[in-house]
């Protein structure tokens, strides 16, 4: 774990213009290659989606980027239609303390939806957020505005990068720990990022779609 007070070095960060090109250029090319090969399981997925509960197939929703940017991030819709209004009901069963929700059994997702959420499957529509820029395949995960503004200035410190459809967050601890240690890690993820660390976090991330983690 990285020392709660560290502070990361903004100018170190932002000067690493070589890693962040062939970041950029194999995010862009395994993103395109990873939607034309899985093209048949996002159909299959959309349609039993439909079929369950009859609404929108992808869900879109408000995320916080990079320097606090705000972008539209795609998921496959994963919880009833009428999901966002039960959110305050269900908020004194958080199971994480700090600004990110979490609920084991939440009553709002559906059968289809436990399934994609235990694979990771959900997140496959964001291979489009990583194509258009917003979004890369390894980074900290992209909070809420709401989580944001419930933020120390330690915790602004996860919006130094651009954030990922994985990280190392999601590939190791996932929800068998609480927010600050989720921050702890991503801090440690933009200390330590580099070409082969991206690697091993995808790799990681590939077993656990196969073999699922803790994730819900």
């Amino acid at each position: 774990m990285v020392d709660k007070l560290l502070t990361l070095n903004k100018e170190k960060i932002k000067s690493r213009y070589i890693y962040n090109f062939f970041k950029r250029i194999f995010d862009f090319l395994a993103s395109l290659l990873g939607l034309i090969l899985l093209s048949p399981l996002m159909v299959v997925i959309a349609f039993l989606i439909k079929k369950e509960d009859d609404g929108p197939v992808f869900y879109k929703q408000t995320r916080v980027g990079k320097d606090g940017k705000e972008f539209q991030m795609f998921k496959f819709r994963s919880m009833f239609v009428n999901a966002d209004r039960m959110l305050d009901e269900l908020k004194s069963h958080n199971d994480v303390e700090g600004p990110m929700f979490k609920m084991k059994d939440d009553p709002r997702i559906t059968k289809i939806g436990h399934f994609i959420r235990k694979h990771s499957l959900d997140e496959l529509p964001q291979f489009f957020n990583v194509i258009k820029g917003d979004m890369s395949l390894v980074g900290p995960r992209p909070p809420l505005p709401s989580e944001v503004e419930e933020y120390s200035q330690y915790d602004k410190q996860r919006l130094l990068v651009i954030p990922g459809c994985t990280g190392l967050w999601q590939a190791t601890e996932r929800n068998e720990v609480g927010f600050n240690e989720m921050v702890q890690l991503d801090i440690q993820y933009i200390q330590k990022a580099s070409c082969l660390f991206d690697l091993w976090i995808i790799f990681k991330t590939v077993q656990i779609v196969i073999k699922p983690n803790s994730s819900y």
